[in-house]
This record gives structure tokens, sequence and C-alpha cells, in this order.
């Protein structure tokens, strides 16, 4: 489709020009891809396939880029393919955009160094944005202080757990100031898309995403997850309200009765309405619900066991105990010590 890219970026432009296009005589935009280890390959790949991209329909290059890690040498992904770095945490100019690709285990991939790396070129001033994961090294860089993020739904309890001073959303991508991030996946595409269309024009974004065949771009106001009704098979409005009021009170679970009464039946015709299409009780689809929030927390953190019950509205560590070993069939100790602050996508 286009030339393999020059070192520090894509060089040539190929293909169509776009005539809407802005184009001048200044230097690219370069961004610098971080790859930590274990890093997911979509996230990354999807951002910088859109950059050559832009390249290619555009009149000239508007955009460059350089992949580095640390060591400078390779790194592997989260899939196990092998990577060859155009070099180590370098220094940086202040108009470069530092995009940092996580994955899997992320917290050990965020290391002492690349957290002092990260602080320096902050205070530089340099833009920078935390692709999946990577949203936890920006935070715990204290780079997202005071801001709005966004981490994969997977993550998000654990993220709101340890990090209290960002303000946590659920959308796709965020974009505050010079601290973006992304959810993962197929965000990055819309949010280089955004990047595009606020430095190059909506008509160069717009070609980008049919060259993609990505036909429903998304903005910072969508959120990641499918709506209830799709993603449990059910379309009921009052089942969908029920479990979304569940999934918003987690820490301090409401009663059947309660639940029923904010929707407007009567607890019999709840009962009657989750044995019907999710063939089990509200309360044993909510126990379900804390459950899995719980088995996050202790694989994904280093809360106590007796903060993760807590915080998943068990009063006592043993009813906790009892009721995750019925489910998962293990103790939350051993869970904890097989997974223990395992972050993955």
């Amino acid at each position: 489709m286009s030339n393999p890219r020059t070192p520090f970026g894509s060089g040539k432009s190929s293909g169509t020009p776009q005539t809407g296009a802005k184009t001048s005589q200044d230097k690219p935009k370069r961004f610098v891809f971080v790859l930590l280890d274990n890093f997911t390959l979509l996230c990354f790949s999807a951002a910088l396939e859109s950059l050559r991209i832009a390249n290619r329909m555009a009149a000239s290059p508007v955009y460059e880029w350089r992949v580095i890690g640390e060591g400078g040498e390779f790194v592997q992904c989260s899939a196990g393919a092998w990577f060859k770095l155009d070099g180590d945490l370098d220094e940086l100019t202040r108009d470069d955009t530092v995009m940092i690709c996580g994955g899997i285990d992320v917290q050990t991939s965020t290391t002492k160094r690349l957290l002092n790396w990260l602080r320096r070129e902050a205070r530089k001033g340099v833009t920078m944005a935390g692709l999946c994961t990577a949203a936890y090294t920006l935070a715990k860089a204290g780079l997202l202080d005071g801001k709005k993020a966004t981490i994969h739904w997977e993550n998000q309890d654990s993220f709101a757990e340890e990090f209290l001073e960002v303000e946590l959303t659920k959308s796709v991508f965020t974009v505050d100031g010079a601290r973006m991030t992304t959810a993962g996946g197929t965000s990055s595409i819309d949010f280089m898309l955004k990047l595009i269309a606020d430095h190059q024009g909506e008509e160069l974004a717009n070609s980008v995403a049919d060259q993609l065949i990505y036909s429903s771009i998304r903005t910072d106001q969508d959120t990641q997850r499918l709506s209830v009704p799709t993603r449990i098979g059910v379309r009921h409005p009052k089942l969908s309200q029920v479990i979304q009021i569940m999934e918003g009170n987690i820490e301090e679970p409401i009663s059947p009765s309660i639940l029923a009464k904010d929707v407007g039946m009567s607890t019999r015709q709840l009962e009657r309405l989750f044995r019907r299409y999710l063939n089990r009780s509200p309360k044993r689809y909510y126990m379900e619900l804390r459950l899995q929030k719980a088995r996050n927390l202790l694989m994904q953190t280093d809360m106590s066991v007796i903060n993760v019950a807590l915080a998943c509205g068990f009063a006592s560590p043993s009813h906790f105990s009892k009721c995750y070993r019925a489910h998962y069939d293990t103790t939350p100790y051993r869970e904890r010590g097989s997974h223990a602050g395992r972050l993955s996508i």
C-alpha cells in the first residue's frame, strides 16, 4: 500500500492527495511511540497506521514518528511478536507528542526509570498520551492528577481505587489539555482521527477513516462498553434499568425490594423477570457482578483481601471468601497469589 517507512518517520507521500488537507512547509508533526513490555499490538498499529494513511492521502508528509522503549533494542508485544526499536528513552523536544503503548502487566512495565523520564519530559511541556493500559503509567507518574482520563473497562475498578486524584471516565478516549488517554483496542483509531482533524482538518481525517473502512467514528462522548441490552442479549427496558443500578452500586448493594420499587414493579415481578431472561435471581445476578469486580481488584491491585471485600459490598472477609470460593472454585488468597498485581487487556 505504501513504501516501508524511513527511520524517524514515514517520509514520502503516495496516493491521491486530498485537496481539503491543510498543507504547509513546516516540519511534519512528530509522534514518539514508547512501547512497554507486553504492549497491545492493536492499540499501537491502529495509531501508527492512521498516521501513515494520513501522509499517503495528504499533499505532502504531515506526520513522522519514532518508536522507542527502555533499553532501545527490542520489545515484545502481548501477542509474542518482537519489534526493533529506533532508540532508548531519549531527550525530546517540546513539539513532540509522546504515545505510551501499554498492555499486559503494565505495573511491571512501569519502571522507575520510565517514570522519571516521563516526569522530566512533562516538565518541558511535552504532550503525552496513554494508549490502552498506559493511562496507569501516566497516573503513576502523577501526570493525570486533577485531569480526566480513561482506561479499558476491565481495568476501571482497580484504577479508580489506586488513583483517587484522577477523574476517571468511561469514554472511548479523553483529551484534557496536554494529557490524553484511550480505552484500548480500536479506540486508538477514533483518537487519532480526532488529532488528525484538529491538526489537518476534518476532510483528511474522513479520508483516513475511509481508507481504514471505519464507518462509525466515535468521539470522547461515546462510552466503551456495549449497552446493557446488547451485552445481556435482552431488550427489556426495566431489566436494563435494574442492571445499570446494580452496576453503579457495588460497594453498597441495594436490596431487590428497593430495586423493584425504583423501576415501578413488585419484588415478585422482578424475580420473575430475572428468571425468565437471565435464568437466575436478582440476588444471584448482583452477587456475580460483585464477585467479578472483586476478582478484577485481586488480579490488578495490591489491595488487601479485606479491602477488596469491603469495596465489593461484603461485610466480612469470611463471607466474601465463602462466596468467592463457591463461584470461582478458589479462595481470594489463592487468586491473589497466582495473579498478584497484574493489569491485563
